[in-house]
């Protein structure tokens, strides 16, 4: 089982910037790909960046196009993501994931508890 556990959020003005992290326990961090979502309340769950397990591929949703980043440190088992220019709508708690497979699209495996980030107008 794998185990993992986000940091990060907060609250923060539109146009600011806030960097998630998510460290990875129980499995060969580096042989996977990884994830992150977020749910808005009242809203479903819903993707918001993937990375491959060597990291060279990435894959973002198109409302964080050009303002999110993914990455990964495999050294330290810990996957980030980098949030320039919030807006109000990116409020949510947001979710590490652990897919089942080196690349993306894959089925998750694992979640994380998740870490609210909250963007005021």
């Amino acid at each position: 089982q794998v185990q993992l556990v986000e940091s990060g959020g907060g609250l923060v003005q539109a146009g600011g910037s806030l960097r998630l992290s998510c460290a990875a326990s129980g499995r060969t961090f580096s042989s996977y790909a990884m994830g992150w979502f977020r749910q808005a309340p009242g809203k479903e769950r819903k993707f918001v960046a993937a990375i491959s397990w060597s990291g060279f591929s990435t894959y973002y949703a198109d409302s964080v196009k050009g303002r999110f980043t993914i990455s990964r440190d495999n050294a330290k088992n810990t996957v980030y993501l980098q949030m320039n220019s919030l807006k109000p709508e990116d409020t949510a708690v947001y979710y590490c994931a652990a897919p089942l497979g080196s690349s993306w699209p894959s089925q998750i495996g694992s979640w994380g508890q998740g870490t609210q980030v909250t963007v005021s107008s």
